[in-house]
């Protein structure tokens, strides 16, 4: 029996995403919202990165004391993790995209701190993984309430069809590059906490910045990949944050 409807599959293939919101139960929400909250009071410790911990920049790409930007490789650093990106109800849905044999890479802990906070700018994951393939799902989970004011996810729907990755490059005070897009095409996607938004790697996205002087924005970010795909900078069994979370 599919998981997903008709319409939820003809979505994704058009508009390269799908939204399904309230899926984590609030109890593990409260589980990892505990977890996320050591991570950030460990970063205020810090002023310089330390990895896996990475501070966000000012203006100068000097890391602003205290203020964690993200933790990369999160499921490494606190398998705990692990289980939220091997829970049934996204596996079930991934699977009627790419197949049964799933691993996940790339697993990262964005707090959106207040007053200032960022993840990403406008860009397509597949440029960072050096390829264009359709079988790679990206995956957003928002632990909290996320809208335009904490920021939430944006997209430019549909921007995934043609499979072309776009020229990024470095912008002063963020990390990562980023690419341009028509800021009228865009789409803003509120969602309430719990909830799970799949998307295409091609997909051109990125997220609002927090401009709330009180609230967080918890999120994971990580991508789904048929455990038989090779990519040239995460082999399956070599790198670290790429795990099998479904076999055949």
């Amino acid at each position: 029996m599919s998981i997903l409807s008709s319409l939820e599959t003809k979505k994704f293939q058009e508009e390269g995403y799908l939204i399904f919101e309230r899926l984590i139960p609030e109890t593990r929400l409260e589980h990892y919202v505990g977890i996320f909250n050591e991570m950030v009071q460990h970063a205020k410790n810090l002023n310089n990165h330390a990895e896996p911990y990475y501070l966000e920049l000012d203006r100068n790409n000097t890391p602003i004391t205290g203020m964690l930007h993200k933790v990369q490789g999160v499921c490494v650093a606190d398998p705990r993790i692990l289980e939220m990106a091997s829970q049934i109800e996204i596996l079930d849905r991934i699977e009627e995209l790419i197949g049964s044999n799933i691993d996940v890479f790339g697993t990262k802990f964005f707090p959106k701190l207040p007053g200032g906070g960022t993840s990403t700018s406008w860009h397509q994951d597949n440029f960072y993984f050096r390829t264009n393939s359709s079988e790679i799902i990206s995956c957003g989970i928002y632990l909290q309430d996320a809208d335009e004011e904490n920021g939430c996810l944006q997209v430019i729907p549909g921007s995934h069809s043609k499979a072309q990755i776009l020229e990024h490059t470095p912008e002063s005070g963020r990390h990562g590059s980023w690419t341009n897009v028509n800021q009228g095409l865009r789409k803003v996607l509120p969602v309430p906490g719990g909830s799970v938004v799949l998307f295409s790697s091609n997909l051109l996205h990125g997220a609002v910045d927090n401009t709330s002087s009180t609230r967080t924005r918890y999120s994971t970010a990580w991508h789904y990949i048929p455990g038989n795909l090779s990519l040239e900078k995460f082999p399956r069994g070599v790198y670290k944050d790429r795990h099998t979370v479904r076999g055949i």
